[in-house]
């Protein structure tokens, strides 16, 4: 099984990814840990990424698909897998079928998160961070126990700096122009499934799972 996982920022992807990949045992590709991973080994690949990524450019669609391709070949995603965080144009969609076609494989589902705006900047406007360990909360969703402390750590609790509102509305207007094409895209293959993701944790997981598995 071959998901894929779409959805303005603050929407859930990354918190459902996890849990469905563990449910359904397919392997959780993030194109962020894919990145990180790929900038340090060292290969021709990773040489290529290090260099836009150093100079703040955009990493092209090719050199995107070609990283993604890369890491859905290996072993690990053979049972299957999940994407977040790619395909995020349309050219690295397109491109996407290709490879999986000389596979002999496919998407089956492209989960979408559906968020409305003011319900994107309220979340991510509640997102906090430890500034010790790392540990991810939200004020509204995943609150801490003890206030603005870690409940890991004790450490401080802080927002991260791409987290206000007005970088938020730039976020989200990137989203709609380069993004949102793919609700149509995935629509017109009829692998589309949009989901409330306005619901609590639990209840999109619960939604999300009777998709994946109904006949």
């Amino acid at each position: 099984m071959n998901l894929i996982i779409l959805g303005p920022p603050g929407a859930g992807k990354g918190t459902q990814a996890k849990k469905i990949a563990k449910k359904y045992n397919i392997q959780h590709v993030s194109t962020g840990d894919i990145f990180r991973e790929t900038s340090k080994s060292g290969s021709d690949l990773g040489k290529k990424l290090q260099s836009y990524m150093s100079s703040g450019a955009l990493v092209p669609d090719d050199l995107v698909v070609e990283i993604v391709k890369e890491r859905i070949v290996r072993p690990d995603c053979q049972k299957g897998f999940l994407l977040d965080g790619f395909p995020r144009t349309l050219v690295q969609a397109e491109n996407l079928d290709k490879v999986l076609l000389k596979e002999n494989r496919k998407i089956d589902k492209a989960l979408s998160l559906d968020l409305s705006e003011e319900e994107v900047v309220s979340r991510l406007s509640s997102r906090r961070v430890c500034k010790s360990c790392g540990a991810n909360y939200n004020l509204i969703t995943q609150p801490p126990k003890n206030g603005e402390i870690c409940d890991n750590c004790s450490g401080e609790l802080v927002q991260r700096a791409d987290d206000n509102p007005e970088t938020i509305k730039q976020r989200l207007k990137v989203y709609r122009d380069q993004t949102e094409p793919l609700i149509e895209y995935y629509s017109k293959t009829k692998i589309l499934v949009k989901i409330d993701g306005a619901k609590s944790i639990n209840e999109v997981f619960k939604n999300i799972c009777a998709v994946i598995e109904e006949k």
